[in-house]
């Protein structure tokens, strides 16, 4: 059973977050052993239905079941938690690349709205959990890895456990220039995780992550520099030298308090911070957020009936400005500050109640309700135009009541489960503005109804599984981000959107001899997402399919197993030619990128364990695009930039040392 311990069955060997039979997929530390440890994208690609878009290490948007899809930058329409603390900030963007691939454990992901105690936002919800120490044990470990493009990585960790105390801490270092020009970033952090059992019936947490790293930005390019030299950056973030520099801290404690066998609450009050300064060539952006949170959850259960409940408050301040950027002026030296062109801040609240009740009516059948109550407030002060009064206003959004309900039946050889939900998504407050910066009253939340069928199959005991989902969700008042200058959108409710499709996984274990067992895999993704309604100004796009998400996408690969600590990864990933237009007239190319790793992991001594690896990646020097920018505009006659290129072929090699006091 532990062969088959990833993304199907890990829930086997793992504490789930997920609570009753809420369906949902995991990957660990399996699948990120087969990648480049800076390769968090690859990991998560695996996941069929989840797709990250990947412009840089530091630029990435998650899309889930094509929700998302239609942001021009960064993440949002999903809720992400790391060690069940909420990092979702208060506007609803997340950063994957705030936390170090190398600390997590499990990446658990809920497709669509159905996740009532993490939120209904139409995306879903994604759960980072950190490794955990083995009990009783004290470990030292360093992890080096040197790869192409003068990549170095360090991850230097401690774990210790004991009856009533674990803790682990871990620093990171990484640094790389980059495949590309201007693409040079430099990472450092630390992880510090505790806990303690304070009684039988108490235990006290600890969380602190910390990220200060600071990347070069080379931004889109055009289809002809996309063909001809993929290294090239975007002329104008060349010359301004454009990079941004970041400091992130997460800090939680969490609380656990065990009334009796049937009923525990959990307690947790955080804090986050982003300090983030990023010049570009239209102008230089300098803000900084400051997050504050509390988490409550009851579990329990009686009898046939399983329970939680509770509440999430999260407020922040973000505050920013915008400054004149003077690299023209600058003799060739990228970018210089100049006067001021902005200054707003912004305090945003978002409260959270929800509830999910499971009831086991036989040992095979079970259904679960599941009601979330969310209410967000925004208010906007620009303190630059302090004498208008129009520029700054309240933005309340009427509380919004969406239920879940699932079914689950269990035989033999797996399960079926059925799923119906209601889901959400805000506009960001950017979103509400007019371009006179004036609240638009009129943005209304996206809303949809997720219907949702699939299973598990277990076959040749269990050397074949496969896993599948079917779903349809219709999206109304979509979110449409409208580029009215280089560094301006604007959002507007344009019409209705249908998601729909199937989702396959197959793992299998076929043992050659005693000694070595072969793992193939297979993921696939059909995605039909079309725009049902969707007219924009006097264009009509009802019925084209929706940009920014391929129709076919596939992850493979073998995983070949020696007893002895060999071990070989070939992976393999197609993506389908993506729409770039609203109209239909553009689209990406399809690809296929093949990477391969040869690790080896041996145990020199009682005390002393010791780990080789190798790898490849895009083995075949394929030029294709890692992510690409819809409905891109040219400005000042310049080629509208669509694509952010994909490495070339590139190596790595590493060495991981391991002592056990």
């Amino acid at each position: 059973m532990n062969q088959l311990d990833e993304i199907i069955l890990i829930e086997d060997i793992t504490e789930r977050n997920t609570t009753g039979i809420t369906p949902y997929t995991s990957i660990g530390a399996q699948t990120f052993e087969k990648f480049n440890p800076v390769d968090v994208v690859s990991a998560i690609n695996q996941i069929p239905g989840v797709y990250i878009l990947s412009g840089a290490l530091n630029t990435n948007r998650i899309t889930i079941r094509g929700v998302g899809a239609r942001t021009p930058f960064g993440t949002d329409k999903l809720r992400m938690y790391f060690n069940g603390i909420p990092v979702t900030n208060g506007t609803g963007s997340s950063t994957i690349e705030a936390f170090d691939m190398e600390n997590l454990g499990t990446i658990e992901v809920i497709k669509g709205p159905k996740g009532t105690a993490f939120g209904t936002n139409l995306g879903g919800a994604m759960l980072l959990d950190t490794k955990n120490p083995e009990t009783n044990e004290t470990k030292l470990s360093s992890s080096f890895t040197l790869g192409s493009y003068q990549m170095l990585k360090e991850n230097l960790s401690f774990q210790h456990s004991e009856d009533n105390f674990n803790l682990t801490f871990a620093y990171n270092h990484f640094e790389t220039d980059g495949y590309r020009q201007n693409n040079r970033f430099d990472r450092d952090g630390f992880l510090l995780n505790t806990n303690f059992n304070l009684s039988d019936k108490n235990q006290l947490g600890i969380l602190v992550n910390y990220i200060d790293y600071t990347a070069q930005i080379p931004s889109s390019i055009n289809q002809t520099d996309f063909d001809e030299d993929p290294t090239r950056a975007a002329g104008n973030w060349l010359a301004a030298q454009g990079f941004e520099a970041n400091k992130y801290v997460l800090a939680g404690l969490y609380h656990t308090y065990q009334f009796n066998q049937n009923l525990e609450n959990t307690t947790s009050i955080f804090y986050t911070y982003l300090d983030h300064y990023e010049p570009r060539p239209f102008n230089i952006l300098d803000e900084f957020t400051n997050g504050f949170g509390l988490r409550s959850q009851f579990k329990g259960n009686s009898g046939t009936f399983e329970y939680t409940f509770g509440g999430e408050l999260y407020k922040d301040e973000y505050h920013w400005g915008t400054f004149r950027n003077l690299f023209r002026e600058n003799n060739g030296n990228g970018s210089l500050r100049g006067e001021r062109l902005s200054d707003n801040s912004e305090f945003r609240r978002q409260f959270n109640l929800f509830g999910t009740f499971t009831h086991t009516f036989t040992s095979r059948f079970s259904a679960q309700l599941g009601l979330n109550l969310n209410k967000i407030n925004f208010n906007f002060q620009d303190l630059f135009n302090q004498g208008n009064a129009n520029t700054s206003a309240d933005r309340n959004f009427d509380a919004i009541l969406l239920p879940s309900f699932g079914l689950q039946y269990l035989f033999t050889n797996g399960k079926l489960f059925a799923n119906v939900s209601r889901g959400f998504s805000n506009p960001s407050l950017e979103e509400t503005l007019t371009p006179d910066g004036v609240i638009n009253p009129d943005i209304a939340q996206e809303t949809g109804t997720n219907y949702e069928l699939g299973g598990i199959l277990n076959l040749f005991k269990q050397h074949l599984v496969l896993d599948w989902s079917l779903y349809h969700m219709d999206i109304n008042n979509l979110l449409v981000a409208q580029r009215v200058g280089e560094d301006q959108f604007i959002g507007r409710n344009a019409g209705e959107t249908r998601h729909q499709g199937l989702e396959l996984s197959a793992r299998s274990v076929l043992p050659l001899c005693k000694s070595v067992n072969v793992h193939p895999y297979f993921n696939y993704t059909f995605s039909d997402h079309s725009f049902v309604d969707f007219v924009d100004e006097d264009d009509d796009f009802s019925g084209n399919p929706l940009t920014g998400v391929p129709k076919h996408r596939i992850s493979s690969g073998v995983d070949v197993r020696h007893t002895n600590g060999l071990q070989l990864n070939l992976t393999h990933q197609f993506v389908d030619e993506i729409p770039l237009t609203d109209a239909n007239t553009l689209n990406s190319e399809s690809f296929n990128v093949f990477n391969a790793k040869l690790g080896y992991n041996t145990q020199l001594s009682s005390n002393f364990s010791l780990g080789l690896n190798v790898g490849v990646n895009n083995v075949f020097n394929t030029n294709y695009a890692q992510s690409v920018l819809i409905n891109a505009v040219g400005f000042g006659g310049a080629f509208p930039r669509y694509f952010y290129p994909g490495n070339d072929q590139n190596f790595y090699g590493g060495v991981k040392l391991g002592y056990l006091f």
